[in-house]
């Protein structure tokens, strides 16, 4: 019946609906451009797309909170003129971090799962004539399914779990509340302390997390054997 907690899981639902998609669109066609013959100078992206995930979540939130900024960013004519840690702007400001430090993470998956294909799937698919495209798009995106798979639950499990970057963004947005997000609400009321509730919200997150995770495979183990 709390009003507040059941908000912030809207909220994390609104924001995993489009944060999540596009992270791993993202990851997949850098994953397919490492993978590709046409992309050189592969040791050098391969390093810069996953750099990010070797910063920390709350380091990242501290510089990207310092980017948004109005006063402190180096891109003030644009911080100036767009509210990015205004309350219509912070959950997707938030999107944002979280994209640029998972999306080398969700990549490695891919490009691992990619390598993983056998050579001579390639040699007869470009004796059939097909294209770089088409092998991407009719070969490889198809065999490495169970991988997107992975890296969506993983997703979802994460959107769910969201807590470092709101709570650090704090001190840069007003517009953030101790129960912007359900992880941030767990934490706040067993701050207060009030556990029983805290242990309440836990419980509730942890079947929500179970019962999408689940859907989710159901859905596309599903539509894998239509």
């Amino acid at each position: 019946q709390n009003e507040a907690f059941w908000g912030s899981v809207l909220r994390v639902l609104a924001f995993g609906f489009v944060q999540v998609p596009v992270m791993l669109g993202l990851a997949l066609i850098f994953a397919l451009l490492l993978d590709s013959p046409l992309l050189k100078g592969k040791k050098f992206f391969r390093l810069a797309f996953f750099a990010p995930y070797a910063v920390p979540g709350v380091i990242a939130a501290i510089m990207w909170g310092f980017l948004y900024s109005p006063s402190l960013s180096p891109f003030s004519a644009v911080t100036e003129n767009v509210p990015f840690l205004s309350s219509g702007f912070v959950l997707w400001s938030i999107a944002n971090i979280v994209t640029w430090v998972y999306i080398g993470y969700n990549m490695l998956i891919i490009y691992s799962s990619l390598l993983a294909i056998p050579t001579e799937i390639y040699e007869a698919a470009v004796l059939d004539g097909a294209s770089n495209l088409q092998i991407a798009w009719r070969v490889k995106i198809p065999l490495i399914i169970p991988a997107l798979i992975l890296t969506a639950v993983f997703s979802i499990i994460g959107t769910l779990q969201l807590l470092a970057e709101p709570q650090t963004l704090r001190s840069f947005s007003s517009a953030i509340s101790s129960t912007f997000t359900p992880n941030l609400a767990v934490y706040t009321t067993a701050s207060v302390p009030n556990y029983s509730l805290a242990a309440a919200f836990s419980v509730v997150l942890a079947l929500a997390t179970f019962a999408l995770s689940f859907l989710f495979l159901k859905l596309t183990q599903r539509r894998a054997f239509a």
